[in-house]
């Protein structure tokens, strides 16, 4: 597949699934998110993990609220996003608790992260590494494609993590069902992720 036909098919599919995420109701998208959470919190490789990255959910995605109070319950490192917005540099800074994400400010898609000049945090690869990131994303397939928003951030992130002495962390993303694809297009730059997490009906 070209370049040109890759972009094209990938914002055929960015345009389906935003409208079918857009059909379910808050309350929808809410129990989904609770029955997300809690096989996360069960997972072995949640359970083992000390230094997690956790993005904070946006509208149209599985809601991380009760992962991020898990989080600080058990006592492990907890590390955000920081998005550039004139880029696609993101780093994982330290977040110490739930209500010191309440005093970060808002960016321009609503979501709370730390300021561009705030050099106060941990930078999670400079500290030490991270053992588990969640991954946001418009759409995923069952082995491990995922379709971000285009930006490239958790692509060009998880390079520099490849960098890093302490290897690769596992990557676990959290989806709605209705996210699930047969197949995304990718190309090389795409990096799989390790494992889906979504309710399925068993």
């Amino acid at each position: 597949m070209s370049m040109s036909a890759l972009r094209a098919a990938k914002q055929a599919l960015r345009r389906d699934i935003k409208r079918r995420v857009a059909a379910l109701s808050d309350a929808e998208k809410q129990r989904q998110s609770l029955v997300v959470s809690q096989k996360l919190i069960r997972h072995p490789k949640y359970v083992s993990a000390q230094r997690i990255a956790v993005f904070l959910s946006m509208h149209d995605e599985v809601c991380t609220q009760e992962v991020l109070r898990d989080v600080f319950k058990r006592g492990k490192t907890c590390f955000i996003p920081r998005y550039e917005s004139n880029s696609s540099h993101m780093d994982m800074l330290k977040l110490n608790s739930l209500q010191d994400m309440e005093t970060l400010p808002l960016t321009s898609w609503n979501i709370r992260q730390p300021a561009e000049d705030d050099n106060s945090r941990d930078e999670a690869l400079a500290t030490g590494g991270l053992d588990l990131i969640l991954m946001p994303g418009l759409g995923f397939d069952r082995v491990g494609k995922r379709l971000g928003r285009g930006k490239g951030f958790y692509d060009n992130f998880l390079e520099r993590c490849n960098r890093h002495p302490k290897g690769k962390p596992y990557t676990i993303a959290l989806a709605f069902k209705e996210q699930l694809c047969q197949e995304i297009p990718v190309d090389d730059n795409d990096v799989l992720i390790d494992e889906v997490l979504y309710e399925d009906d068993k």
